[in-house]
């Protein structure tokens, strides 16, 4: 009949360290008996890999219907089976025992898991055995520390054989097997990473299965512990990141007041896609920006980050309007990955008196302006040239915008139109945008409330948080 492939069973959860003995029928057993070889049983008793998996697919096949068809003889070969960590709740443990004498050593007759199932037991002699045994559905290791490690010297390292194996099974449990009485050396073992370790002559099958499965619950939960430090650790550095790649604005000397708005549509991100800016150049002049890459991904935000770093330098440097937007165009040209990634951007010139403005608008909505004597609005948009990336030699006119002696100017990304108003797929759009502003002005808010109420507002529009990146920039002139 075809030979059956093993079922998976699952490693047994331990119950605050204090997993039960495996169960027993009647008097002791072979399994309770310590566990030392008996000469007269070699062929019974020492198990290779073959003879391993096919005890294991007898005992996953016992209730299957049998097939009526005889077939020859065939070798068996290990089904592919999920890692140590992975475990599902059918699959049965695995050990491997790496072991140069298997007559002088340790028998593991009859090792079962806490729901009585038994474990299959592989038999390594030496290193380069036990390195092709090795697969992932091996989930505990136990090695005789007195076997030589490969190129090393007897006396070079009392553990150097252990240190081989941790390279050679790093997700693995690992149990060390030592003399009696030798605890110092055992302790040493565990410092230097296996989960525990044995005195060879106090084994009996229920100590050595409740070690196999201690060994491999505490190596799951290291391993876990362990990634989440890293996670946190690398968490923590890409917010440190994130937060110095956030513009610093410089306005040292200007009467403006200055608010800025930054919400990442990434979960758990700092910086999105969107980018923004605002320096004063020495001739006393004002110059914001604020810009989007398409798409929302980290590459996305680096390539926010060059465009804004490059916008400052172009602007202390004296250029602006069309002259600098074609060198930005060129700078995302040089930097994106794919010909496809294009940018939006508007920026704005305000002169030293704070009445007058140059507009320059690359595919972006137009910024919003509120007076004291007329409602918000949009400021023209008509001259608006192409996103940054579209058409090569492109121009960008430079509108002149009367601002007046008291304003206040508005500049943000479409993730704050583009949300959706309840369930339907209406979106808030620029007109609703010019609704809400008015009315929250209105209301007496200002500066970083007005904004922090924008995004607030729109993401309850939206029925939950938006997919998109949102940016605002808000510039005050109050006489």
């Amino acid at each position: 009949m075809p030979v059956p492939v093993p079922r998976q069973r699952a490693i047994p959860a331990v119950e605050s360290g204090q997993a039960p003995a495996a169960p027993t029928v009647g008097g002791p057993s072979e399994a309770e008996a310590p566990l030392h070889r008996d000469p007269a049983r070699k062929e019974e008793t020492v198990r290779n890999d073959a003879t391993a998996e096919d005890d294991s697919a007898r005992t996953a096949t016992s209730t299957a219907t049998p097939a009526t068809a005889p077939t020859a003889p065939t070798a068996v070969h290990p089904a592919p089976r999920p890692a140590p960590h992975g475990t599902s709740h059918t699959t049965a443990l695995t050990l491997l025992l790496i072991e140069d004498d298997p007559a002088a050593g340790p028998i593991v007759p009859d090792l079962r898991d806490s729901d009585g199932k038994p474990m299959r037991v592989r038999t390594a002699r030496n290193l380069t055995e036990a390195g092709r045994l090795l697969t992932d559905d091996v989930h505990c290791i136990l090695l005789d520390l007195t076997l030589p490690a490969p190129g090393r010297a007897a006396d070079d390292d009392e553990l150097a054989v252990l240190r081989h194996v941790l390279e050679l099974a790093p997700r693995h449990a690992v149990l060390a097997l030592t003399a009696s009485g030798d605890a110092e050396r055992g302790a040493e073992a565990v410092r230097v990473g296996a989960q525990d370790y044995l005195f060879r002559d106090e084994l009996d099958s229920r100590l050595l299965s409740r070690a196999i499965r201690y060994a491999v619950e505490r190596k799951r939960s290291d391993t876990a512990e362990r990634r989440l430090a890293e996670g946190r650790l690398r968490a923590q550095e890409n917010a440190r990141l994130e937060r110095g790649l956030l513009p610093t604005p410089l306005l040292e000397g200007s009467p403006l007041r200055f608010a800025a708005r930054y919400r990442p549509g990434r979960s758990r991100a700092l910086l999105g896609g969107d980018f923004y800016d605002t320096v004063r150049t020495p001739d006393g002049t004002v110059h914001a920006m604020i810009g989007d890459v398409c798409g929302h991904g980290p590459d996305e935000a680096a390539l926010g980050v060059e465009l804004r770093i490059a916008w400052r330098a172009l602007t202390l440097a004296g250029l602006c309007g069309d002259e600098l937007l074609n060198t930005l165009q060129q700078v995302l040209e040089h930097e994106r990955d794919d010909d496809e990634i294009f940018a939006t951007l508007c920026t704005v010139d305000i002169a030293p008196d704070g009445r007058r403005a140059g507009l320059c608008l690359a595919g972006h909505p137009a910024p919003l302006i509120a007076r004291p004597d007329r409602p918000a609005r949009l400021l023209p948009y008509e001259n608006n040239g192409p996103a940054l990336g579209l058409l090569p030699g492109a121009r960008w006119p430079r509108m002149q915008v009367e601002l007046g002696a008291r304003w206040s100017l508005m500049l943000y990304t479409d993730g704050l139109i583009e949300g959706r108003i309840g369930d339907g797929r209406e979106r808030l759009g620029q007109d609703g945008m010019v609704e809400m502003i008015r009315r929250q002005i209105a209301e007496g808010l200002s500066g970083e409330e007005l904004l922090r109420a924008a995004v607030n507002e729109v993401r309850e529009l939206n029925g939950g948080e938006l997919t998109d990146d949102v940016a605002l920039v808000l510039l005050d002139r109050v006489p």
